[in-house]
């Protein structure tokens, strides 16, 4: 082994701490040395280039982004520390500050400004693209820009943020970004060099502290892993590992329970501390773990504290019940002392008449247990106070949704997932290897475990390879979601032009990502061209050009298939128009579909948009139909009167309704079947076909005694050539794909009446502080005056249609609105969301969501006063969505309040935000 101690290495540390007496002093810092990949990336930065650092969670990428800022602070610049969260920022600035001193760092979340003009500010990503777009002085003097879980660009949501500040923060700034271990690193680290310049990628994927994984399946806890594979034993995985034979064997006993399980036997209870076990062939059980057992072996094992995943909401807040009342208890009394003088410390804040409907009393009970739930739902304190509890060691569990893998630092020695499955709003899907490496990346404390588990519950059905193979997977690559916006557009056009702002948007990562893709897409093309000059040779006649005469057959057939298509088109237009003009009370008889039959028609639907009848059908069902259902026009056959206030969501209404309709329908007949659109072709068709008929006769090839065999070479080259079109179309439409869409954007705000050429016009100016999803809709509701007319709390209404997106919207719901002139004005903003619905289609865009409507009651009642008990209880909504949908409607007020200038409107909004910022919402974080 070489000497440490002796004159080479003591020359060689030497010419190091010469050549980088930053990082020297740096390192100094730290009780423990730094891995080999923090080492490289700190002198790379120290050298003056960008880094890419990517590697596993909880392997010390943000050591980098730290010395990012020691380095500003020790040349005399500014550094930026971005991050994906408000909770991270917040994070991250009390760890600064503990270090560097409060005059030394700031903090810019939006909702907060804290010394924004330190030499180092913590900051959401949001914040530093608006400053970017606002030409900010702050951004004078800057040397650095850490941009921590960058891999976060590839959020459909959110992603293109990170984009933007990568290729407009001034080329003098050095971006240090960190990432999670992607398969595509070195892709992104060249993108990196092409718009930045020099940027080093440096990629690690071996953690620091090794990672076990388990399995367990009633009370025995199993390795994943065979343990005479040597890499898995010392908790490094590669794919292919084999899996622990005793675990296959599990799953084949598993296996055989389904195939001669009883069928009569009762379905074994699911109560408090059920072990959910099921009877196997062989005398052997397989069960379902509980989540009391799984606490109670995790704590016998020392595997605690412990992040127990189950992708649910109410499944998280029902563990924790479960745990209280099986008498789970993890703490000591110093311990449950300590949690209690915290918590009550920490929501003094908070009103004494909101905690009950809050269920405070229960997270206290839960807490000082050492149990705990985390998620989305959980009022923001409550959430913070679990983190800081659990990195204090003084809560052992906490039963989270996946969201906490995205969040904050708040590592764990033992992760649990309870299921491989979870809900993506649209259907139960496997987790992803990219996931699964998330979620166990919290395993492992850096300093505090040598080890760190990764348990999986067992289920039935499981497959151990599979879990494997996730457990095991390397491919996950990054992938941009980048895409121009209104308000992006705006503000390129007014800081670079149009021209110059095209060319900056073909730089982002998505265009690289695309080109890349075209490589592959035009090799097929050149083979499907070399194809093609073998057919047209084939088809060759010595009689003329056969090409020409196939031409003629094809365009024979084109014509006759158009002209069938008008007819059917004319017909639909006459369908459409026909049900358009139904009224409430008419008795028609629906042509086609599921509900083909008479029935009265309730509500005729929009006058404008595609009509969808709300009817209710003799069978005594109540729909909204389509234009599927009416292949042909329809006519009243008779009238009906439909009750004042009729509710197709009452029974007792349907069934009356529809009695009513059997006996006006009794003794008619069903309409004759329509005439309509059936007719004749018209006489110009045919006359063109004809035209084209006596052509194909007089041409040349038509006497070949070979002309069918030519024409089967033919056929293959119009099909052939029909795919290599469809080929250029592809090439073409990822060429440039970008700059295309931004082209649109552009047009539609041209017809707006926002742009001009180069210049953004005053109309379009407001626009350019609007940054919600929204932004096109906020800023033309703005320009028409529909919320002139408003005071504070029915702006607050009127804004949250912006805002507020349901997790799961429900078509048939209908929410609850306030009156008056909050309802005029939340029409208005529907119905000129269908306007520029329309001129999007126009120009092929589709890029704003359709306005909800789901809080504007609860928006219009807090800002009234009302208390929160009274609002939960009747939206239904958790503490915590209540909190984040009010902190977005928040800083929404803001943006109008500074896109409408002077005026009544800019003090609405401003008193609305004064109204809304209260109680729960105005003391929402335990960093306030």
């Amino acid at each position: 082994m070489p000497d440490d101690h002796g004159p080479a290495a003591a020359y060689a540390a030497d010419r190091r701490r010469r050549a980088y007496p930053v990082f020297h002093e740096f390192s100094g810092l730290y009780s423990f040395g730094l891995d080999d990949f923090q080492v490289r990336a700190c002198h790379e930065i120290e050298d003056g280039r960008g880094v890419l650092v990517a590697a596993p969670t909880g392997s010390g990428k943000t050591i980098v982004g730290e010395f990012a800022i020691h380095l500003a602070l020790a040349t005399g610049r500014k550094c930026f520390y971005t991050t994906p969260i408000k909770a991270l920022s917040n994070q991250k600035f009390h760890d600064l500050v503990a270090r560097y001193g409060e005059d030394q760092v700031g903090l810019l979340t939006g909702d907060h400004t804290v010394n924004g003009e330190a030499p180092v500010v913590v900051m959401t990503t949001e914040v530093l693209r608006n400053m970017i777009y606002a030409g900010s002085r702050t951004l004078l003097g800057l040397g650095f820009v850490v941009m921590d879980e960058v891999h976060y660009l590839a959020d459909r949501a959110r992603g293109a943020v990170w984009e933007e500040i990568i290729i407009h923060v001034p080329e003098s700034v050095a971006l240090v970004s960190l990432s999670a271990t992607v398969s595509n690193a070195e892709e992104f680290g060249e993108w990196l060099t092409e718009v930045r310049g020099e940027v080093t990628t440096i990629v690690e994927e071996r953690r620091p502290v090794p990672l076990y994984q388990h399995v367990m399946a009633g009370r025995k806890l199993l390795d994943l892993f065979a343990a005479s594979d040597v890499d898995a034993a010392a908790g490094f995985v590669r794919e292919g590992t084999p899996v622990n034979r005793e675990l296959e064997r599990l799953a084949r006993d598993d296996w055989a329970s389904h195939r001669v399980r009883d069928r009569r036997s009762p379905k074994q209870s699911r109560g408090r501390g059920s072990d959910n076990r099921r009877p196997v062939g062989n005398g052997r059980r397989v069960w379902v773990p509980s989540r009391v057992d799984v606490v109670d072996r995790l704590e016998r094992e020392g595997l605690l504290p412990a992040i127990n995943f189950i992708f649910s909401r109410v499944g998280c807040d029902a563990a924790v019940t479960q745990c209280l009342a099986a008498g789970v208890r993890l703490t000591t009394p110093e311990e449950r002392d300590a949690i209690f003088a915290f918590v009550e410390d920490s929501c003094r804040h908070l009103p004494e008449e909101d905690l009950h409907v809050l269920g405070y009393h229960d997270f206290l009970d839960g807490l000082t247990r050492g149990v705990a739930a985390h998620h989305a739902g959980l009022l923001p304190t409550f959430k913070e106070i679990v983190e800081q509890l659990f990195v204090r060691g003084l809560c052992k569990v906490v039963f989270a949704t996946e969201t906490l893998a995205l969040g904050i630092n708040m590592p764990a020695r033992t992760v649990v997932i309870e299921k491989l499955t979870k809900w993506d709003g649209e259907t139960h899907a496997d987790i992803t290897p990219g996931q699964y490496t998330q979620l166990t990346g919290r395993a492992g404390r850096r300093g505090l475990d040598v080890e760190g588990h990764a348990v999986v519950l067992w289920q039935p059905g499981m497959n151990p390879r599979e879990l494997a193979g996730l457990a095991s997977t390397r491919t996950y690559p990054l992938r941009s979601s980048f895409a121009p916006s209104y308000n992006m557009a705006a503000n390129l056009v007014h800081q670079f032009g149009r021209e110059r702002s095209r060319e900056l948007l073909e730089q982002s990562f998505a265009q690289f990502q695309a080109d890349r893709a075209v490589v592959g897409l035009a090799r097929k093309l050149r083979k499907s061209d070399d194809a093609l000059s073998g057919y047209a040779e084939a088809a060759t006649c010595h009689l003329g050009d056969f090409m020409e005469y196939a031409g003629l057959r094809r365009r024979i057939s084109e014509v006759e298939k158009a002209a069938a298509r008008e007819r059917k088109a004319d017909q639909r237009a006459e369908a459409a128009e026909s049900v358009r003009r139904l009224r409430p009370g008419d008795v028609i008889r629906v042509p086609a579909g599921k509900f083909a039959g008479w029935a009265v028609v309730v509500d005729p639907g929009s006058p404008t948009e595609e009509p969808r009848p709300y009817v209710v059908t003799a069978e005594r069902q109540a729909r909204r139909l389509a234009m599927i259902d009416f292949p042909q026009p329809v006519e009243p056959a008779a009238r009906l009167k439909v009750p004042r206030g009729f509710n197709g969501r009452n029974p007792q209404m349907r069934r009356d309704l529809a009695s009513a309709l059997r006996t006006r329908t009794h003794d008619l007949a069903p309409p004759p079947p329509s005439k309509r659109g059936k007719g004749a072709r018209p006489e110009d068709v045919d006359d063109r076909v004809a035209e084209l008929r006596q052509r194909l006769r007089e041409h040349p090839c038509h006497d070949c005694p070979e002309r069918e065999d030519h024409a089967r070479w033919a056929e293959r080259w119009f099909k052939l050539d029909r795919d290599a079109a469809t080929l250029r179309q592809r090439i073409e439409r990822r060429t440039n794909t970008v700059a295309r869409q931004f082209d649109r954007v552009c047009e539609v705000l041209t017809a707006l009446g926002y742009l001009d050429g180069d210049t953004v016009t005053e109309r379009g100016s407001h626009l350019r502080v609007l940054y919600s999803d929204t932004d096109l809709l906020a800023a033309e509701s703005l320009r028409r005056g529909l919320w002139d007319d408003l005071d504070a709390s029915e702006l607050a209404a009127a804004l949250s249609v912006l805002a507020f997106e349901a997790r799961r919207p429900d078509d048939a719901s209908s929410p609850r609105l306030p009156g008056g002139r909050t309802r005029e004005a939340i029409g208005g903003m529907v119905r000129l969301w269908g306007e520029l619905d329309s001129l999007e289609r126009d120009h092929r865009l589709d890029l704003l969501r359709q306005p909800d409507l789901g809080f504007a009651w609860a928006a219009h009642r807090w800002a009234e006063g009302d208390e929160l008990d009274g609002i939960l209880t009747v939206t239904d909504l958790a503490a915590g969505d209540f909190v984040r949908w009010m902190k977005q409607l928040l800083d929404l007020t803001g943006q109008v309040a500074d896109a409408a200038g002077p005026g009544p409107l800019r003090e609405t909004a401003r008193e609305a935000g004064r109204r809304l910022k209260r109680g729960v919402v105005a003391y929402s974080s335990v960093n306030d």
